[in-house]
């Protein structure tokens, strides 16, 4: 039985039927017929233009972001594709708090919905800082059809962990 790490708390016929496009080789294929583009966000500079225009369109009332970047540091390893972080600092008498988002390098590569996805997932967490309801309310409403994006996601790790060689080509 192929061991799903990504997909830990689906539902067993969910799983099932992952290994059975696993066993007949084609998780790849449906991968890249659902998600065959790849986005042009490919710096840092576009990168933060990208979660700001997002951020704008959707948290207006958050606070600003004083970085955003794709960190080669952050992959599974670390059980983060992305980390929001707030760093606090004394300025003079004041504690000054500047609010980071990193993203996986891996995303550089990865198809526009999942550079979205999450995007929007860090975001969230300007907002609510526990993954619980409104969290994932929040994603759905900046996204919809966030719950799916992020499910094939997890196959698109699935299978990169598969077939690490190349990604799906659309």
């Amino acid at each position: 039985m192929t061991p799903l790490k990504y997909l830990q708390g689906y539902p067993s016929h969910l799983l099932d039927q992952v290994r059975q496009l696993i066993a007949e080789r084609r998780l790849g294929d449906y991968l890249s017929q659902r998600y065959g583009g790849r986005h042009e966000v490919q710096s840092d500079k576009a990168l933060y233009a990208y979660v700001v225009a997002l951020k704008q369109e959707h948290l207006r009332k958050a606070p600003p972001l004083d970085k955003v970047l794709y960190d080669n540091r952050l992959d599974l390893t670390h059980r983060a594709l992305g980390l929001h972080t707030a760093i606090s600092r004394v300025q003079g008498g004041k504690l000054k708090a500047k609010k980071e988002i990193r993203v996986a390098a891996l995303f550089k590569e990865a198809a526009p919905e999942f550079l979205r996805m999450i995007v929007v997932h860090e975001l969230a967490h300007l907002k609510e800082s526990e993954h619980n309801k409104a969290f994932y309310q929040l994603c759905e409403h900046m996204l919809p059809g966030y719950r799916q994006l992020e499910f094939d996601l997890r196959l698109y790790l699935t299978w990169r962990d598969l077939a690490p060689a190349s990604p799906p080509e659309g």
